[in-house]
């Protein structure tokens, strides 16, 4: 299984910040980001600190996706997400 030491992190390019995303061959992914500050984000923020991540899960593949807001594991973005806690949901998603 994947993992948080799997994602490939880039800056993110709205805000200062990280952006990540990873797919599985279930046709499923993750997109995970966190904020430098909260003050940076222009539509707002679920990460509070340097330690806090933000996860979307995704429908589709490098080419083409979109956020998917109807599994078991979540009907939104999740906040506040420590890195276990991300490849926790990481997991849940390669199970879909």
């Amino acid at each position: 299984m994947k993992g948080f030491d799997d994602i490939i992190f880039e800056p993110h390019p709205v805000g200062e910040g990280f952006h990540g995303k990873i797919f599985f061959p279930n046709g499923y992914g993750v997109s995970v980001v966190r904020f430098k500050t909260p003050h940076n984000v222009l539509y707002g923020s679920y990460t509070s600190n340097d330690n806090e991540w933000e996860v979307a899960i995704l429908k589709g593949n490098e080419n083409e996706w979109e956020i998917c807001y109807d599994t078991e594991i979540t009907d939104d973005v999740i906040g506040h997400q420590t890195e276990g806690e991300v490849t926790w949901i990481m997991v849940k998603v390669q199970q879909l």
